[in-house]
């Protein structure tokens, strides 16, 4: 029987449309989905410490010593309140502050050895300043340091410190 005379045959009919369908379901089908990538391996990662600022040191050995180091910070962070050149004969405060660093160069202490008691917006901003300027020098040769300084008052509200002052007319 040649080819022709089994085309004409049904069975050989059936089996060539089987065969057709077969080769058109494999040209449509998806291939597989590619197998998922491997899990990277965990990395462990160290928490970055935050920076500690370097903290400015004073070599004082003696109270003395530590009071220009700590009226030289003070006047850094407050030079545009600082009265300039030589002041007036008449000021509208004195006062003498005893302040207390610890090592940190944290305040820890302020004490009025003279207040000016006439004007206490001045005592209470002198204070405001001092704890606002720590930290302060770290005292490296001093466990702690209580130094004593006058602060100047003029009425402008500028002042000096006599540890750094210009002189008094």
């Amino acid at each position: 029987m040649t080819f022709l005379d089994m085309v004409n045959t049904g069975r050989a009919r059936l089996g060539l449309s089987f065969a057709c369908i077969a080769l058109w379901l494999a040209g449509c089908s998806t291939p597989p989905p590619p197998p998922p990538p491997p899990k990277p391996a965990p990395v462990v990662v160290k928490p970055i410490e935050p920076v500690k600022p370097s903290l400015p040191t004073s070599n004082a050995r003696n109270a003395h010593e530590y009071r220009v180091d700590a009226a030289k910070h003070l006047y850094t962070l407050n030079g545009s309140r600082i009265f300039k050149g030589r002041l007036p004969p008449m000021l509208y405060a004195v006062g003498v502050l005893d302040v207390e660093v610890d090592k940190q160069g944290q305040v820890t202490r302020t004490y009025w050895v003279r207040a000016p008691g006439h004007a206490p917006e001045v005592m209470k901003e002198i204070e405001k300043t001092v704890r606002q300027a720590a930290p302060y020098p770290v005292p490296a040769h001093l466990n702690k340091v209580v130094y004593s300084d006058v602060w100047l008052w003029h009425k402008s509200g500028r002042f000096q410190l006599d540890t750094l002052t210009e002189g008094q007319d």
